[in-house]
């Protein structure tokens, strides 16, 4: 029984890897678009803000994947 749940955790924990890049650069966008529409430097806050995104979605995935890697080498 136990194996049973920590398949499900493991899909879970792959299903989430798919999120976190998008999401990141979304976030980054956002607040990139509502600062250059505050601060009137267009469009020089929505290209920091979305490398700031990228730059922080590739480190989010790359630490979701070492996790997951060293989870399953424990499993094993």
């Amino acid at each position: 029984m136990r194996s049973h749940k920590t398949g499900w955790r493991r899909l879970a924990e792959l299903s989430s890897l798919g999120l976190i890049l998008p999401s990141s650069i979304i976030v980054g966008l956002f607040f990139g678009y509502w600062l250059d529409k505050l601060l009137g430097t267009h469009p020089w806050m929505l290209l920091i803000f979305t490398i700031f995104g990228i730059i922080s979605g590739l480190s989010s995935l790359l630490r979701a994947v070492k996790k997951i890697n060293s989870s399953s080498d424990k499993e094993e």
